[in-house]
C-alpha cells in the first residue's frame, strides 16, 4: 500500500520513531513537514497517511496543526503518532478538530514516551544511558502495535492510560490550553558561551534565527516553533530560555537533550 508518513521533530525523538516506523513499512515515505509550510495547498495521493510528532505543552506543536490546515487529505486510512516526555496530551483532538473541517478523521492514534527534551524545570534531568535503554525497548515493542494496527487498517484509538506526569485538572484545563500557553512567554537568548558556530541558525525548523556579527539573533517578525532544537543542539550551551512567568529559567544549569541518533544536519534537513 502507498503509505506517506509527515513527521516534524525539533531534538530527534519523532524523527528516530519515524525511522523505525519505516523500517517496519519499507515502502513508506517519509516526508518532513517543515519543508512543506510555506506553500499552500498540499496533496498526497497516498492510500494511508500517517503523522508523527512530539506533544508540546500537552498540544499538537503550532507548525504540525498548520499544516494539517493545508493537507488535501484523500486517503483511505489515516493515523498519528505522539512522542511526549510523559505529559498528559490533547494533542489528537487538535488534529480531529482541524480533520473534522474537511471531512476526515483518524482511524488510529497512539502515544510513546521517549526522553524529555524540555530543560527549563528545576526537577528536568538528562535521560541516562540506562534509561534510553528502557525507553528504547518500550518503543521498539510499542511499534509492534502499531505496525500491526496500521497494516491492517484497523480502528484503534490508544486511550492515554501511562502518562508519567500528573496534571490537576487536566480535563478542565485541556480546553482552554491553546489560551494558556500564550501566558508562557518563553524567549530564547544566547550567553557568553556563544562561539558563534551557527548550529543555532542551521537547526531553526522556522528559520527565526539569523547570524549577525557571528552571533544569534531571534527575529521579532519569524514566529518561533518552540521545537528547542537550538536549544539542545548547540555545542557549547549557550542557547538559554527566560520567561516572565517561570520567573527563572534553569537552562544555565542543566544539562541538554537531544535523540543520540540524530544529528543537527538530520533536523536541519527537514528544511
Amino acid at each position: 500500500m502507498a503509505t506517506d508518513i509527515y513527521y516534524f521533530s525539533g531534538t530527534g525523538n519523532s524523527l528516530h520513531l519515524a525511522r523505525e516506523l519505516k523500517k517496519r513499512i519499507p515502502e513508506a515515505e517519509l516526508i518532513p513537514i517543515a519543508s512543506l509550510l510555506k506553500g499552500n495547498v498540499v496533496k498526497t495521493s497516498a492510500e494511508t497517511v500517517g503523522f508523527v510528532f512530539p506533544v508540546h505543552l500537552m498540544m499538537a506543536p503550532k507548525p504540525v496543526r498548520t499544516f494539517l490546515e493545508k493537507l488535501d487529505l484523500q486517503a483511505d486510512y489515516t493515523f498519528a503518532v505522539a512522542t511526549r516526555g510523559g505529559s498528559r496530551t490533547r494533542a489528537f483532538a487538535d488534529l480531529e478538530k482541524i480533520l473534522k473541517k474537511h471531512g476526515k478523521s483518524l482511524d488510529s492514534y497512539f502515544i510513546l514516551n521517549m526522553a524529555n527534551n524540555d530543560p527549563k524545570f528545576e526537577n528536568w534531568h538528562q535521560t541516562t544511558e540506562s534509561e534510553m535503554a528502557k525507553l528504547e525497548s518500550e518503543l521498539q515493542n510499542r511499534l509492534n502495535l502499531v505496525e500491526n494496527v496500521v497494516r491492517n487498517k484497523e480502528k484503534y484509538k490508544e486511550e492515554d492510560t501511562y502518562f508519567k506526569v500528573q496534571t490537576p485538572f487536566f480535563s478542565v484545563i485541556s480546553p482552554i490550553l491553546p489560551v494558556l500557553n500564550r501566558f508562557f512567554n518563553i524567549e530564547f537568548y544566547s550567553d557568553s558561551k556563544c562561539s558563534g558556530c551557527g548550529t543555532c541558525e542551521k537547526v531553526c525548523l522556522s528559520g527565526k534565527i539569523k547570524m549577525v556579527d557571528e552571533k544569534p539573533v531571534w527575529q521579532d517578525d519569524v514566529q518561533c516553533y518552540f521545537c528547542n532544537a537550538c536549544l539542545n543542539y548547540c555545542p557549547q550551551r549557550a542557547v538559554q530560555i527566560k520567561s516572565k512567568l517561570l520567573l527563572k529559567s534553569y537552562t544555565t544549569e542543566n544539562e541538554r537533550y537531544h535523540h543520540p541518533e540524530v544529528t543537527a544536519d538530520d533536523i536541519a534537513g527537514q528544511k
